[in-house]
Formats: structure tokens, C-alpha cells, sequence
């Protein structure tokens, strides 16, 4: 016996709407068929429903008949129903779903490998780099071919610029006391040329972003940057930590005069007749911070 069966209406992969009709509804109808159980003689009422889908039917058999899915191209769908009001194709089910999720899935896969693939090439180039600086550093440092004194610093100070530096790490150089010094002493290196341009001093926030935009990707904490500068006294380093009354730290130059400085402020406030810290600051080029200090 032919039967009809519930179904979601969702489409399948590979299906085809042919034929929609809105507000049918099955009828039980009045009459009732009689069927005869012949073994037990016994007489039981049960629901007959009659369909008359002739537009069903007839669509049906016109589909039968052209077997269009046999000569539909790859990728093509029928579009036999043009009519608005007939209602739209929904989604394709959780089929459809699944589908979407694995394109949005590969195209993520592509777009992680092309970000990959640009980052391998950068290192390399960053590599590169590295080799390239370290050698001109070491031919800096041996005095090869005419380079002057002037140059050489200047030089230093595009290398720092750049943040091009083979920063000490502890997982080079360990942990404690002995990674401290050695950080001290690259410290030390670094910030001589910056320090001499700035007047002799800077403050320790300063230091902090310096050192760090030189390091790169190996960034420096606030409390490995200030137990190392406790350490360039010691290490007798041409720098060294100064912490103000107000509790302000720098660092500045083992040949930063304060008095010096001091009489240099006085004469510079003296021609201006009077000069707030933040003008103070603008006229000398330094931080409003250091300029209070003053």
C-alpha cells in the first residue's frame, strides 16, 4: 500500500523543490470503513483518509516520465516553480550546516597558513638582520676601515633605534644575581649614547621603553630593569642609579655634575625672569618629571 510520512521539509544534498502547496490538511471524513477481522468474525472501526492530489500527481508523473535528474548538469539546481507565493526553498538542513562549517573551517586552515607562512619569511629576513648587525658591531668594535668616533655612535644608536640587540635573556644567561649583572652591563652599553644626547640623566620610565623597544620580542619586567641598574654602581659601569627624596628614579652618567646642573637651571630660569616645570621641561628637552626634580 502507498502511504504519505511526516517530514521536516528540509532538503536533502542534491534535491530539488518541484512542487509546494500551502494550506492542505488531511480530513477524516464522515464515513467510516468497516474492516472484518475474517478469523475472530470480529468488526473493528477504523479511520479511512482520501486524497484527491491530482496537481500532485500530475507533477509527479511529468517527473517520471522527463527524468530530468538524469540530464541535470553538476552544480545545477531546477527552478521549475518560479511562483512567489508558492513559498522558497528553505535551508538545506544539517547537511547544509555541516557544509558552511567545513568551508569556514578551510578557509580559516588558509588563512592561518598564509599568516604562517608570512611570519617564517619574516624571520628570516629578521635573522638576516641580526647576522648583519653583529657583524658590523664587531667591525665597529675592532676599529676597521675609517670609521670615526662620531659615526661609530651614531651608528650604535640607529642599531638601538632599530631595535636590532642580541638581548640577554635568562634562558641564556640563567637567573639570580649573575643574570642581573650581565643585563647590567648590556644596559650599560645601550643606554651611554642615549644618555649623553638626553643631558646625562633619564628617568627610569624612560630607561623602561627604551630598553624595551630595542629588546623586541624578549621584553624586560620593571623589577629585572631596576635590580640590574642597582647593579651598575657596583660593577663600576659608567651609569648608575639615583633615587630623588621624592622617591623618582633615574639614571644618569658617573660624570653627571648635579651642581653643575643645578647652576645651569638657575641661569636659565635667571634670563627667563620666572618659568614653570613644564616650560622648564619644553626649553631644555627634557620630561616635566626630571624638571620638577630640579
Amino acid at each position: 500500500m502507498d502511504r504519505f510520512s511526516w517530514t521536516s521539509g528540509l532538503l536533502e544534498l542534491g534535491e530539488t523543490l518541484v512542487l509546494q502547496q500551502r494550506g492542505v490538511r488531511l480530513y477524516d471524513g464522515e464515513e467510516k470503513h468497516t474492516q472484518i477481522n475474517m478469523e475472530g468474525s470480529e468488526e473493528s472501526q477504523t479511520s479511512v483518509v482520501t486524497l484527491k492530489c491530482l496537481q500532485f500527481f500530475r507533477r509527479f508523473s511529468e517527473e517520471i516520465t522527463q527524468r530530468r535528474w538524469e540530464n541535470m548538469p553538476a552544480g545545477q539546481t531546477m527552478q521549475v516553480n518560479k511562483d512567489p507565493q508558492a513559498g522558497r526553498i528553505r535551508a538545506v538542513g544539517i547537511v547544509g550546516i555541516e557544509r558552511k562549517l567545513e568551508e569556514k573551517r578551510k578557509e580559516t586552515d588558509k588563512n592561518i597558513s598564509e599568516a604562517f607562512e608570512d611570519l617564517s619569511k619574516l624571520m628570516e629576513k629578521a635573522k638576516e638582520m641580526v647576522e648583519l648587525s653583529k657583524s658590523i658591531a664587531n667591525k665597529i668594535k675592532e676599529k676597521q676601515g675609517d670609521i670615526t668616533e662620531d659615526e661609530t655612535i651614531r651608528f650604535k644608536s640607529y642599531l638601538l633605534s632599530m631595535g636590532i640587540a642580541n638581548p640577554v635573556t635568562r634562558e641564556t644567561h640563567g637567573s639570580g644575581t649573575h643574570y642581573h649583572m650581565q643585563l647590567a652591563k648590556q644596559l650599560a652599553g645601550m643606554l651611554q649614547a642615549p644618555l649623553e644626547e638626553r643631558g646625562g640623566i633619564m628617568s627610569l620610565t624612560e630607561v623602561y621603553c627604551l630598553v624595551n623597544r630595542a629588546r623586541g620580542l624578549e621584553l624586560l619586567s620593571p623589577e629585572d630593569l631596576v635590580n640590574a641598574c642597582k647593579m651598575l654602581e657596583p660593577l663600576k659601569l659608567p651609569l648608575r642609579l639615583r633615587i630623588f627624596d621624592s622617591g623618582v628614579m633615574v639614571i644618569e652618567l658617573q660624570s653627571h655634575n648635579e651642581e653643575e646642573m643645578v647652576a645651569s637651571a638657575l641661569e636659565t630660569v635667571s634670563e627667563k625672569g620666572s618659568l614653570t616645570a613644564d616650560e622648564f621641561a619644553k626649553l631644555v628637552g627634557m620630561s616635566v618629571l626630571l624638571a620638577k626634580e630640579r
